[in-house]
């Protein structure tokens, strides 16, 4: 019989006053979460994460307020449900700093990236953390967050899927197969720090993205990061290799 899988266990938060399912909490006297803008709360909550040797502090997001209910936003200002928004992307390397074992999680959608500035964002971040970090695949389903970016309607459905599937064609081509193995020399002796023999552009051109390459960044400790599939994410994510020979 085959050894169980460990269990993973991850704190869920949103860099937001309201958080997920619980936006309430931040009424309570106890609660700190009105210090959401300043570090010092994150780097807390991850320092106390690492200590209890929970896998990943993972960050949910979303790019609008909920404007449904009455027709507008007032009731998410109210109660900051899931409000204010800010990028959990810029908080991880603070906190990659004060932990030794805890991995980040971070949510980003593939219908308002690109592919080949999130690829070099998440290359980027995989070396800061040492190959901690993880991406939580979405495709958005917010009508604000679609209007905030030009659109006067949400992408339809299958349209979101087609599109990411593209969009993850994009980055793994980046991660996977545009650096070989042995690229890297870094020799200052000889002065050579990457063979250009050896570094690759990917060529895609595709029905909604063109991308030549190569990946700018150097490939990270795991090269495509930690792929997330959270309860109601709407994109199921392969893993393929296609490093050059």
């Amino acid at each position: 019989m085959a050894d169980p899988k460990p269990l993973l266990f991850a704190l869920y938060e949103q860099a937001s006053v309201g958080c997920g399912g619980a936006p309430s909490l931040w009424t309570h006297p106890a609660d700190e979460r009105l210090a959401i803008n300043s570090l010092g709360y994150w780097t807390n909550l991850a320092r106390i994460a690492d200590q209890a040797n929970l896998d990943m502090l993972f960050f949910g997001d979303v790019l609008g307020f909920y404007d449904v209910f009455g027709g507008n936003a007032d009731a998410a200002m109210k109660w900051a449900v899931e409000a204010p928004a800010n990028d959990p992307l810029m908080i991880i390397p603070a906190l990659a700093a004060v932990t030794e074992n805890l991995a980040f999680g971070v949510t980003v959608t593939t219908s308002y990236e690109h592919p080949f500035t999130h690829a070099r964002r998440f290359s980027t971040l995989d070396h800061l953390t040492n190959g901690r970090v993880g991406w939580n695949i979405v495709t958005s389903y917010l009508s604000s967050a679609a209007r905030n970016f030009g659109l006067e309607q949400m992408i339809k459905h299958d349209d979101r899927y087609e599109r990411a599937e593209e969009f993850l064609d994009v980055v793994y081509k980046l991660w996977e197969g545009s650096w070989a193995d042995d690229a890297v020399v870094a020799d200052k002796a000889r002065q050579l720090y990457a063979r250009g023999d050896r570094v690759r552009p990917i060529n895609h051109a595709g029905e909604h993205y063109r991308v030549a390459g190569p990946h700018l960044t150097s490939p990270s400790p795991q090269r495509t990061p930690l792929l997330i599939q959270a309860g109601w994410s709407v994109v199921v994510a392969r893993l393929r290799r296609s490093t050059p020979s």
